[in-house]
């Protein structure tokens, strides 16, 4: 993390993120690199306050990836967080998204950004995540990295980057192994990333950006019982023994492309657009029972899709002054996205494909316009306020019906007018207050419509969007040239919280949960405390809470959900802390640190029956540079959870089968190489 990064999720415009009247924060490249293999997010959002991303060690499963709570409940992909690489989507209309498809080796930015401001950007209550590609090098550059780590992970990278006054490029492509720590997670994947930016005229700059995803193989080892997780059981009881051999794994491919035009009409008015289309083939084996696959309502245990999807962005912004250094900013735009599913459910026997279960095609899209304006009252204080109106209609078309499966097929149509007001005060060149409130909303999935409770066919119609309502205020504080502060308060309530209802034949169904609140304080301090020594502090305090009483059949049987009950798989604090060293004139250009890494309790289900205790994790790395003629070499040790303990990684929140906790890694040690050339 940087003292102050020019980030654009703020308020969809490039500024500072110390003068973004939100919580925001950005990770850059040397975090991103000093991390780990760069394999994986959770690798360095620990850094960021108010996002919990919880490492599951199954390439089978996306990350466990939250905001202030919110998407903590989805047990495959990412919910309730909008995510964005080089401008286009990661996350579909109806709000399920993934980052399977982001090669960190070009990752140059993560910007996070929490809050009401974030609900500008539509169906994701939580915030927005946003990932860019690093700059193109200035003179051609290829670079090779090589990855080595315990459980035989192996990574292998190969980047090419060069740029001219007129053009920029850059390609990267990586290829990833590894055994896996438990038993049935072994896992590859490859990836391709690829952007060309050109300045077309003086006033037009025009980028495309291909992205590829080829993950051929990724066994699920599953999640464990609370007797074999504290039995330190990796899985001999016979009834996981069963469950494995029904060889749950997924294999993905994804290929999308992507462009933008930036066009300036004059000196205040600016205009962009930007299309993508792309397609992502699944083929998902779970370990549903071969006896749960026989029940008529049943979609059987083999999950096989066929996506295509694609969408656009025309946006405006003007700039108008108003004497005495201020100004009237104005940001309006439209965004259209839509994605056509060709789903299939077939038996799983013992891995193999039986019978047909389930065939629809299934289709969403989203429209939604968006203005916003920031006026400067004064030259210390600016008013934002702003609206977003969003509307996304659900289809299925049902083609698999039988005498005991009648027609599944209907429609759903969820719309929502969010507005956003907030004030920040200047106090100060190194003080910046602000308060924000708005409203957002959330839509069901298409995986959560699917089916309705007791068994019956069709669309659950009595399923809701949820809709919150968002207040914060927060301070950034320069305390000195290399030091920095920020803090956020927040306070969040949600009606209709969409929860697990049931886990009955094979079906999961949802249904609303009435009103949950989400209060919490968030802390980032930064600082070069001296010539040789940094530090970086990130602390989140989090009280996730339901409000109200309801009753829950996710474990197969009705139970009370009570009030004040902690929602599952939200940790009530996080604390992220890390000491660096980097002497002066040390050989090979040195670089030390140790980290400090602690996760509060997590609740396994809606009842808070159970619990994954709180973890403390201490990890340390060492790195070296060097530089000879035009050959840049640099190399990195890490040995992560140095004392070896035991504990969940993540919990799996409300499975059906009690298989809630997943293992994190033991003591891991990992070994990267880099080797640039730059051409001068």
């Amino acid at each position: 993390m940087a003292l102050d990064t020019v980030v654009i999720s703020g308020r969809r415009t490039r500024e500072p993120s110390f003068d973004v009247p939100a919580a925001i924060s950005a990770v850059n490249r040397d975090a991103i690199e000093s991390a780990g293999p760069q394999v994986s997010l959770a690798e360095v959002m620990n850094q960021v306050p108010g996002i919990s991303v919880l490492n599951r060690n199954n390439d089978s499963q996306d990350l466990q990836l939250s905001i202030r709570g919110f998407g903590a409940r989805s047990t495959f992909g990412i919910r309730g967080v909008k995510v964005l690489v080089d401008g286009i989507p990661a996350t579909m209309p109806d709000g399920q998204g993934q980052v399977s498809n982001v090669s960190l080796g070009s990752v140059g930015r993560i910007e996070v950004l929490r809050g009401p401001l974030a609900q500008l950007y539509g169906n994701a209550a939580g915030g927005v995540v946003r990932i860019v590609t690093q700059d193109d090098a200035l003179v051609p550059t290829a670079t090779v990295t090589a990855a080595r780590g315990r459980f035989g992970l192996s990574k292998i990278g190969v980047k090419a980057s060069t740029s001219t006054p007129d053009y920029g490029l850059t390609i990267e492509g990586a290829d990833l192994r590894t055994d896996g720590f438990r038993p049935h997670s072994e896992s590859e994947r490859r990836q391709l990333n690829a952007r060309w930016q050109a300045q077309a005229t003086d006033d037009t700059h025009v980028a495309v950006v291909l992205n590829a995803l080829d993950q051929p193989l990724s066994k699920d080892p599953l999640g464990l019982t609370a007797t074999q997780f504290r039995s330190r059981d990796r899985g001999s009881q016979p009834a996981y023994l069963a469950a494995l051999a029904q060889d749950p794994r997924k294999t993905v491919r994804q290929q999308q492309l992507g462009a933008t035009i930036e066009h300036r009409l004059s000196d205040a008015t600016e205009l962009s657009a930007s299309l993508y289309i792309g397609s992502r083939q699944l083929a998902n084996a779970l370990s549903i029972p071969i006896g749960a696959q026989g029940s008529p309502t049943s979609s059987g245990g083999i999950v096989d899709f066929d996506r295509s999807y694609g969408g656009g962005t025309l946006q405006g912004a003007h700039r108008v002054p108003l004497g005495e250094g201020r100004f009237l900013r104005l940001n309006a735009g439209v965004e259209v996205e839509t994605y056509r599913e060709d789903r299939q459910g077939y038996v799983n026997t013992l891995g193999e494909r039986g019978d047909l279960k389930r065939d629809e095609v299934n289709t969403v899209r989203s429209t939604d316009v968006f203005v916003q304006a920031a006026y400067d009252l004064t030259t210390q204080w600016t008013l934002t306020a702003g609206a977003r109106h969003s509307d996304v209609r659900f289809k299925s078309d049902d083609r698999y019906i039988t005498a005991s499966n009648p027609d599944d097929s209907g429609r759903r149509h969820f719309n929502a007018v969010n507005p956003v007001l907030g004030v920040a005060w200047k106090a100060t060149p190194a003080l910046n207050l602000y308060a924000n409130v708005g409203r957002g909303f959330e839509t069901p999935t298409f995986n959560e419509l699917s089916y309705r409770p007791g068994g019956l066919t069709g669309l659950n119609t009595a399923l809701k969007a949820s809709r919150s309502r968002h207040a914060e205020i927060g301070a950034k504080w320069k305390l000195a040239d290399t030091q920095r502060l920020d803090v956020a308060v927040f306070d969040i309530e949600t009606d209709d919280e969409i929860v697990v209802d049931s886990n009955t034949g094979g079906r999961s169904t949802f249904r609303n949960a009435g009103q949950t609140s989400r209060r919490g304080v968030e802390l980032s301090h930064l600082a070069q405390l001296s010539e040789t020594l940094r530090s970086v502090i990130s602390l989140t305090m989090l009280r996730a809470r339901f409000d109200d009483a309801f009753t829950s059949g996710s474990g197969g049987a009705a139970v009370q959900v009570r009030a004040g009950n902690r929602l599952p798989g939200t940790p009530d604090r996080h604390l992220y802390a890390e000491l660096a060293w980097s002497p002066s004139h040390a050989w090979g250009g040195f670089t030390g640190a140790a980290e400090v890494v602690h996760t509060g309790r997590l609740y396994v289900n809606d009842t808070n029956t159970d619990a994954a205790s709180s973890s403390t994790v201490f990890n340390l790395r060492a790195g070296w540079r060097q530089t000879v003629g035009g050959w840049q070499f640099s190399e990195l040790l890490r040995v992560d959870n140095v004392a070896n303990r035991y504990y969940a990684g993540s919990v799996i929140v409300n499975e059906g089968n009690g298989r809630f906790f997943e293992t994190a890694l033991p003591r891991t040690w990992t070994i990267g190489l880099t080797a640039r050339y730059a051409w001068k």
